[in-house]
């Protein structure tokens, strides 16, 4: 008699009591997964919430390190009344504010934010106290300052500070550790929920083995089932041949239609910048017709007397300054505005140029990556560095071009590394990152080597360069107290290493005097006027004359000591500062070796001067375009009792 088990019907009833227990087993497995899931959620969060609690400990624990040597420095600056502590003293004050936005941002959905409005309150209060000691010590009342320093050592809200912060960190610790306590909770139950999937799952492989075996024992009863299985393998199988065709049909017309987009975001990048520079052109346009047809109505009234010609030159007037206001802007949209500086990690920031980079050389010159230098921030403005390595990485590709191989190689590397002092030179002793960019090209001799910083100096064509890319970067490598150093050598290619400090650097502060205002002019005086410009030189008098003072003209260096010589009492110099055969600088240098009383402005329209601050010394520069009343105020800021300071620094202290 033959066993109901193996019977059709007792086959049926065992695969139906092995399916019901499969999909018993596998709803428990998917029960476990998801509280598995749910409690590595719950962990993560907790995780994150104790990071955001660690963050908020290190920010105001760095907020009152950096209040703490702001204070250090300017005590050091009442007593010794060296600017450049005053400079540490203001860069500090002004980072500790910045650390307290951070620290208030990230707190705003606690239970500490109005602690944190507290402890602003206090800060606001204390810089106050602080700048108070600072004007006194600038302007030369030490006994005052030192005497206001020690009292205010033991105010209110430095007081208020103090508590504050050490109540807001002790109070994040309690916090963090509660957090430690329930992340531990949480990964204990991760691992016990991890332990049952791993047995249900063991369970339902064993059950699937069991099904498995009694499946075995009815394959004699569905060999009739063989054909059609076999039938039904076939048309898979050519279901899946046409499959295969369609997918790659589809893959294809993918192809094409990237292809198009790709065509079509690239015509609308250029329709962008069409309409960008269509709209530049019509406003200037519209201002430049503004401007001419002030003047030129202004002239006609000049000539026949019917009607005062003011009315004409002010609406010129307000077309040059709506001019002015828009080449302003479109600096801000250049990015060729004063620095702006922030913590930067160069290998972040350059693998983010790698798109830009391989678009702008082209597919001849491979591009090599070598990043060493994680986690070393630097400070300095972000995108004044992406400009400054943009235009390395050109110049690198030009010279591969003219080696005439066809193709090279352009290698980009940073590095953390630590200098002796004056091993670069300029460079104090101290941790740098060095950014090195190498090109396989033809590479410079020494006399193209001696001037390659050079403004306007350049080995291209003409028309295929201005000679103003590596002397752009050099100004902006040192106004972020760092330097560049270029290795190159005939055939052997070249490598220009930028090096900047690690964790320092400031912001160029930039003092703005009003347009229109004028300051009360001095009695007339005789000036000296040095332009390489005629028509420059022609406004500056006429300026000098409308202020009541006594302008020499001089065009150009040549012939300017002669001038000197027959005007004895010339008691202010105004000079351009780039001019044929001699510079400004180097002109009143000159001067001062007969005339060290001599007083100096000088006269620039060219932004790279501004990072070599260190040739004007403690005299005062003027931006071009100037009105009338900043040219009275340079003046009498020049001719001022006491050692004159620069107008585009006087803010800075």
């Amino acid at each position: 008699m033959r066993d109901e088990a193996d019977g059709p019907t007792g086959w049926h009833l065992s695969r139906f009591w092995l399916a019901l227990a499969a999909v018993g087993a596998t709803a428990i497995i998917i029960t476990l997964v998801l509280m598995l899931a749910d409690a590595t959620r719950e962990r993560d969060d907790t995780l994150r919430l104790q990071v955001r609690t660690s963050d908020r400990i290190i920010l105001a624990a760095t907020f009152e390190s950096t209040m703490a040597r702001s204070e250090a420095a300017l005590g050091r600056f009442v007593i010794s009344g060296d600017n450049a502590l005053g400079t540490i003293y203001s860069d500090n004050w002004r980072r500790s504010g910045l650390l307290l936005d951070r620290l208030s941002q990230i707190s705003r959905d606690t239970t500490q934010a109005a602690q944190v409005d507290a402890l602003r309150n206090a800060w606001t209060v204390r810089g106050q106290e602080l700048a108070d000691v600072a004007l006194r010590t600038t302007y030369r009342q030490n006994s005052e300052a030192l005497s206001f320093y020690y009292k205010i050592r033991s105010s209110a809200a430095l007081g208020q500070l103090t508590s504050g912060i050490e109540d807001f960190i002790v109070h994040q610790r309690n916090v963090l550790g509660r957090r430690g306590t329930r992340v531990d909770a949480l990964v204990s139950r991760a691992n016990l929920l991890t332990t049952l999937v791993s047995i249900a799952v063991v369970l339902v492989v064993t059950g699937m083995g069991i099904l498995a075996f009694i499946a075995l024992r009815s394959a004699q009863r569905r060999a009739l089932e063989e054909e059609r299985a076999k039938a039904l393998e076939e048309a898979i199988d050519s279901r899946t041949a046409e499959l295969k065709a369609t997918n790659a049909r589809l893959l294809t017309e993918m192809t094409t239609r990237e292809d198009a987009e790709a065509k079509l975001r690239q015509a609308q990048k250029m329709d962008a910048v069409g309409q960008l520079t269509g709209g530049i052109a019509h406003d200037f346009n519209n201002m430049l017709a503004v401007i001419l047809g002030g003047i030129e109505l202004a002239k006609r009234r000049l000539t026949d007397g019917k009607e005062s010609p003011e009315r004409h030159l002010d609406s010129a007037l307000e077309g040059a300054n709506r001019a002015a206001a828009l080449t302003k802007r479109l600096l801000a949209f250049a990015r060729s505005e004063p620095l702006l500086p922030s913590a930067i990690d160069p290998d972040v920031l350059i693998k983010g140029m790698s798109d830009l980079l391989d678009r702008t050389l082209g597919e001849r010159v491979m591009v090599r990556h070598v990043f060493e230098c994680e986690g070393c921030a630097i400070f300095a403005d972000r995108h004044q560095l992406e400009n400054a390595i943009l235009n390395l990485a050109v110049n690198a590709r030009d010279a591969v071009d003219a080696k005439g191989t066809g193709s090279g190689t352009l290698t980009i590397a940073t590095a953390s590394i630590v200098l002796a002092d004056e091993e670069i030179t300029g460079l104090a002793a101290g941790r740098y990152a060095r950014i090195a960019i190498s090109d396989t090209g033809i590479g410079m001799d020494r006399a193209v080597l001696e001037r390659v910083f050079e403004p306007f100096f350049t080995t291209k064509s003409a028309g295929d360069g201005t000679g103003l890319g590596l002397s752009q970067v050099f100004g902006f490598v040192s106004q972020s107290l760092g330097s560049v150093t270029v290795d190159s050598a005939v055939g052997a290619g070249t490598t220009v290493s930028i090096y900047l400090p690690v964790h320092q650097g400031r912001a160029e502060a930039a003092a703005n005097t009003a347009d229109g205002e004028v300051i009360a002019a001095r009695n007339g005086i005789d000036i000296l006027v040095v332009e390489d410009d005629r028509r420059v030189l022609t406004a500056t008098m006429e300026a000098l004359r409308e202020l009541g003072h006594h302008p020499i003209e001089c065009f150009g260096t040549e012939g300017a000591e002669a001038k000197l010589k027959a005007h004895p009492d010339v008691a202010l110099v105004v000079s351009d500062v780039l001019m044929p055969g001699m510079t400004g600088p180097e002109l009143i240098q000159v001067f001062r070796q007969t005339r060290p009383e001599l007083r100096a402005i000088y006269v620039t329209g060219y932004a790279g001067d501004a990072a070599s601050a260190a040739d004007f010394g403690d005299d005062v520069v003027l931006r071009k375009p100037f009105t009338i009343g900043a040219l009275q105020a340079a003046i009498d800021t020049a001719l001022t009792d006491g050692a004159p300071r620069p107008l585009e620094t006087r803010a800075a202290a």
